[in-house]
């Protein structure tokens, strides 16, 4: 059985890899845990200096799987504040991390795989990339990436991002400062490889950690109130009927009439 999630260190750069490519890297509960783990390792590992997170195959994240999905709809309240924590300790381990955090975005980030890519520090992304937070098309809510994402775009933005669920370019993302370069597909390993080694060259470690964390308390002091509320509303979400209807023709593969 392959590792869902790949580590490896060179120039003082560790490489954060999400391998579960037969699934087009979508998120379950295992695939959220090892990653948390393995942000924590680089955190504690004095070889890193910077951390860059990418995916294997064509597809940054496709969001929830569909058995991960599935299960949700049995979840009693408690199970699914438990697994919503989970999501919080994820974005939150890296949000906090004490290095910078590039994400390498390259094919579709969606819902929660476009959560992971809003959190990260620095985000390249190819021009044939697509991000959406298409919660609410199943009847689900974007709550936790919604703690986020207002601190990177505009509240007219955000509104029309969570409210549509529509999925957006590359391009788009730049002009909502949600990303902060397209590269070509053919360039975008060696340049952020490039973009990693200068920071490493040219910066503080201990500087880049507390102007990282100065940036972070001081844009979104009300943060972790924010996201306990999150939680709550994640977990009470699905239990609604709008939720079940919504997962139940997803995974039927029916169009759903709202």
């Amino acid at each position: 059985m392959n590792n869902l999630v790949l580590y490896s260190v060179e120039d003082r750069i560790a490489t954060i890899t999400i391998n579960r490519p037969e699934k087009r890297n979508a998120l379950n509960p295992q695939l959220i845990a090892e990653l948390t783990e393995t942000f924590i390792r680089a955190s504690e590992d004095d070889l890193v200096k910077v951390v860059i997170l990418k995916a294997n195959s064509g597809t940054f994240s496709a969001g929830a799987d569909l058995e991960y999905l599935q299960q949700l709809q049995h979840n009693t309240f408690e199970e699914n504040v438990a697994d919503s924590n989970n999501l919080k300790k994820l974005f939150t381990t890296i949000y906090y991390l004490p290095k910078v955090v590039i994400a390498q975005v390259e094919g579709h980030a969606i819902a929660g795989g476009c959560g992971l890519a809003t959190i990260c520090d620095i985000v390249f992304a190819t021009p044939e990339s697509n991000f959406g937070y298409t919660e609410v098309k199943i009847g689900f809510v974007p709550a936790i990436v919604s703690c986020f994402l207002k601190q990177k775009v505009n509240e007219t933005i955000a509104k029309e991002l969570l409210l549509t669920g529509k999925t957006f370019s590359a391009e788009k993302a730049l002009q909502y400062n949600l990303i902060n370069y397209v590269t070509n597909s053919s360039e975008i390993h060696l340049t952020v490889k490039e973009f990693a080694l200068n920071l490493c060259r040219g910066s503080s470690g201990n500087s880049l950690m507390i102007t990282k964390q100065l940036i972070n308390q001081t844009t979104n002091p009300l943060l972790e109130k924010s996201l306990e509320f999150a939680v709550q509303i994640n977990a009470r979400v699905r239990e609604s009927e709008d939720f079940k209807k919504g997962i139940t023709s997803f995974l039927n593969k029916e169009k759903i009439n709202w």
